[in-house]
């Protein structure tokens, strides 16, 4: 058996035994047919294709295979949420006033985050007018961009969010990963529809007498509304599609519970931080707190998963049959 055979069997173990079993020498071939001659290794989208496949089939044998479309609609949801965060920071970046009291400030704008929320509403751009194949790599950009402000704030000591916004925004741009790359037409141009209006509420909420306040309690404003929105919207829309008998809403809500959880990260900080003796929301709160969301979320999808799995296998359990008596015998 050639090495490259061999380590693609390797890879169908992605699949249940089952469908291996039943399909996995024609997958192979199919992958030996399509690579060179010289090739060894299975290349990294082979890789991700057939661990893809493998989970969807795993699902299907649990009985979630609605979860794909649930975390799909997740992705597309998390994505609207985070453009409209990026509208309204990226205004509040500008009517902040920079170097009020002698605070620090980036240039024109209030924190190094006016690069992270450009990205984000770049993104926006790609969605609305670019082909599919740039909306992934312009989220790809903007999660960069993220995770980099951290270490390039604190290297060249300049002004960030506080990580109560990095935290859920990040979040979020993972899940809009999973978001469909393409939608109607007439419904691109949604999220700079809604990056817009939560530009305009920045516009209302932080350019009055005020504003230096929300600029130093950057994860005070606007994310428990936005978490509450998120939650509110992704409530309807299990309800509406469970009366249809559609449970991707159900997986959608259960998926978006940590990013929800995340944007709650300030108040609920703010409450535990006295109870485990803590004078304030410090990093120590602030990454256990976080910790827990992430771990309470996992709980209740794998519990979510388990008891569907069991529901399936009991359902596919064959009824006993009832034994009824012989009306010559008796017996």
């Amino acid at each position: 058996m050639r090495d490259l055979e061999r380590r693609y069997r390797h890879l169908l173990r992605a699949y249940p035994a089952g469908y291996r079993q039943a399909r996995g020498a024609e997958i192979v071939g199919t992958y030996l047919d399509l690579a060179g001659p010289d090739r060894r290794w299975p290349s990294i989208l082979e890789v991700a294709d057939v661990v893809a496949g493998g989970g969807r089939e795993r699902l299907r044998a649990a009985g979630a295979a609605d979860l794909v479309p649930g975390v799909r609609l997740a992705g597309l949801l998390s994505y609207l949420t985070a453009t409209a965060l990026a509208g309204f920071w990226a205004t509040a970046e500008v009517v902040t006033t920079s170097g009020v009291w002698g605070s620090p400030a980036f240039g024109p704008f209030a924190t190094t985050g006016i690069v992270i929320w450009a990205g984000w509403l770049l993104a926006a751009v790609a969605y609305a007018v670019g082909p599919a194949r740039w909306v992934r790599a312009a989220i790809g950009l903007a999660l960069l961009l993220t995770a980099a402000v951290v270490p390039v704030a604190a290297l060249f000591e300049l002004p960030r969010p506080y990580l109560f916004v990095l935290l859920p925004q990040a979040t979020l741009g993972v899940l809009a990963l999973a978001g469909p790359s393409r939608t109607a037409r007439r419904q691109r141009l949604v999220p700079l529809a809604i990056a817009l209006a939560a530009a305009l509420i920045a516009v209302g909420v932080l350019s009055g007498e005020s504003a230096w306040f929300y600029r130093f309690s950057y994860g005070g404003a606007f994310l428990p509304e936005a978490g509450a929105a998120l939650l509110l919207t992704a409530v309807l829309a299990a309800t509406v599609l469970s009366l249809r008998g559609d449970a991707r809403g159900l997986w959608a809500l259960l998926v978006l519970l940590t990013p929800i959880g995340l944007l709650a990260l300030y108040p609920l900080t703010e409450n535990i931080a006295p109870v485990v003796g803590a004078g304030y929301a410090d990093f120590r709160v602030i990454t256990g707190t976080t910790a827990a969301t992430f771990v309470l979320g996992g709980v209740t999808l794998a519990a979510a998963l388990a008891i569907r799995a069991r529901s399936s296998a009991a359902a596919d359990t064959p009824a006993s049959p009832v034994h009824q008596r012989c009306p010559t015998c008796g017996r």
